[in-house]
């Protein structure tokens, strides 16, 4: 019984998913008109998480909410194990914050320019120049107020653990001279392992850790503040895993 449990809620991510996602991203472009700060458009797409993820079976708690300040704009960097990692965030992070994803998300018809409308932002990876005009697109967004989630390591980890930090994301908190608050996801691994088409219900938890400052770290030292933030970052996901 519970092996077909398992195949329907599949079916229901790989089958009726697109759907999903169809009907949200339609919603999204027709209320962008009317929504240029694109506030209202987050707004749904937290509805369209929600929806995935109970169709799926997956409950996400989230603890550590004292260590964030709404209205402040910030840098959210979150580990990455899973697909399921984005519907959990979006779904369950009480705060506004724009996606900084891989410029291949964007192709997709309607959903890429959903994702657009909503005030995301591209990054190419395969152009180094290309990816610094966007780093500095995404600083300009910061400073003006608007918050931003990255995955530092820039791909799904196969086993859980962390990966080498892309420099992109290090670069972007200092331009921005935004705090960067660490998150740590555990649980979507099982959900949703990388390679897998296997959907299993499942508890992700969300652990925000203590903003970083930036404000005082130089040009230079982009080195000193990636590795604070993956001592931060591996320590919150030891405390995740524990609870």
């Amino acid at each position: 019984m519970k092996k077909i449990l398992n195949g329907i809620r599949s079916v229901f991510l790989f089958i009726w998913l697109p759907v999903i996602t169809l009907i949200f991203s339609l919603i999204t472009i027709v209320n962008s008109v009317f929504d240029r700060r694109g506030n209202t458009s987050h707004r749904v797409a937290r509805l369209w998480a929600r929806i995935v993820l109970w169709g799926c079976g997956v409950k996400v708690t989230v603890e550590g909410l004292e260590n964030i300040r709404q209205g402040r704009p910030y840098i959210y960097a979150a580990n990455h194990q899973s697909q399921f990692d984005i519907p959990a965030v979006l779904g369950y992070l009480p705060a506004q914050f724009r996606w900084l994803a891989k410029k291949e998300l964007f192709q997709i018809p309607l959903f890429g320019l959903a994702m657009r409308r909503v005030g995301y932002i591209p990054i190419n990876r395969s152009h180094p120049k290309e990816a610094i005009k966007n780093l500095e697109e995404a600083a300009r967004k910061i400073r003006g107020g608007t918050s931003v989630l990255i995955f530092p390591e820039g791909t799904r980890s196969v086993d859980g653990r962390l990966l080498p930090f892309k420099m992109g994301s290090i670069v972007l908190a200092l331009k921005s001279r935004c705090p960067v608050v660490p998150l740590a996801i555990h649980g979507s691994k099982d959900v949703l392992p990388r390679g897998s088409l296997w959907v299993r219900p499942g508890h992700i938890n969300i652990l925000i850790g203590q903003a970083i400052e930036t404000a005082d770290y130089k040009p230079g030292q982009k080195g000193v503040l990636a590795a604070r933030l993956r001592e931060a970052l591996e320590s919150l996901m030891t405390r995740a895993g524990k609870m």
